[in-house]
């Protein structure tokens, strides 16, 4: 069966703004980030995610858990962090339509946290917000067939992916198939989703503007549940992933390094380039900063500078890219 919803005017809009930024992403060549801006996106996607369930470490903290440093902390909140680690940092390994792969994901971002990750509950749960019920979850003995319907609706149904991705996490929610880690798994699977058909997805830190306006996330799941319909969650979901493709566009709003510029630069120029291309992408920066990135770039065997005064121009060792 087709969860229920409806393809509102609104979100006829959305998909269309969507679409435009999804296409200006590819040409932008945004779709293939450095691996530093990769490894900053990851970091807040993770940061957002887990501090939604209440994690209390920072940033920084999850910084240096990637690179393998200790830190002190609640040893619940570095376990979830390290597990969370290991699935964002391997993406590529899950299929979006196979309920196997869900479970070993699941699995993953759960061990140590519960007993019998990877496995549906065997027992019935409600959701409690402060002294009312919110939430009465199906019966844990139809958690297997719902979600069989649901892994069917993803591989056969010919709805485009950013609906089927925002339904999935709509409809996953309210099974609540899991004991725990039923919102960091419906936000996780829905970028799985979205990736597959949109490269961009891999690294876009949708999870910071749900961190960010969690009144209204679960707002929007309260009032599908209370419709007996996911509209108003999808229209939810896709403002939130047309504000993170406009974030990633404006580039005037993100403090980039030296080694980001360069990085990025690197991954999207032609083999020989002037600075004047170099500030062209890089419109807000001053002539000495795009010099001083360039004989950085230079003395890390980057790139090799030709020519004198203004026939100076820059070729890109094969290797560095």
């Amino acid at each position: 069966m087709k969860p229920p919803y409806k393809i509102t005017q609104n979100i006829l809009k959305l998909i269309t703004s969507i679409s435009e930024k999804i296409g200006e992403v590819n040409a932008n060549y945004l779709n293939k980030q450095s691996p530093t801006l990769r490894k900053q996106n990851k970091i807040k996607t993770i940061h957002s995610s887990l501090q939604i369930e209440g994690n209390t470490l920072s940033q920084e903290q999850i910084t240096a858990l990637i690179e393998n440093k200790r830190v002190i902390g609640p040893e619940k909140d570095v376990t979830e962090v390290l597990n969370a680690i290991k699935v964002y940092e391997n993406l590529e390994r899950f299929r979006a339509t196979d309920e196997k792969s869900f479970l070993n994901a699941h699995q993953i971002m759960m061990k140590g946290l519960m007993t019998n990750p990877g496995k549906y509950r065997n027992k019935s749960v409600g959701i409690v917000k402060g002294l009312e019920v919110a939430h009465v979850a199906p019966p844990f003995e139809n958690v297997p067939f719902l979600m069989k319907d649901l892994f069917t609706y993803l591989k056969k149904s010919d709805e485009i992916a950013l609906i089927k991705s925002c339904v999935f996490h709509y409809e996953m929610e309210f099974i609540h198939p899991f004991l725990d880690g039923n919102g960091r798994m419906g936000r996780l699977w829905q970028t799985i989703i979205l990736m597959e058909k949109y490269p961009v997805f891999e690294f876009l830190p949708f999870e910071t503007l749900i961190n960010k306006t969690q009144k209204e996330y679960y707002e929007s799941l309260a009032l599908s549940d209370k419709a007996g319909s996911s509209t108003v969650f999808i229209e939810y979901m896709l403002q939130v992933i047309d504000q993170s493709l406009a974030e990633l566009l404006n580039f005037k709003n993100r403090t980039l390094r030296e080694m980001d510029r360069i990085e990025y630069f690197l991954k999207i120029s032609s083999n020989q380039f002037t600075r004047k291309d170099y500030m062209n992408t890089f419109k807000d920066i001053s002539t000495a900063t795009a010099s001083r990135d360039l004989k950085k770039a230079t003395e890390l065997n980057l790139i090799t500078k030709q020519g004198k005064d203004n026939r100076t121009f820059y070729t890109i060792n094969s290797y560095s890219s």
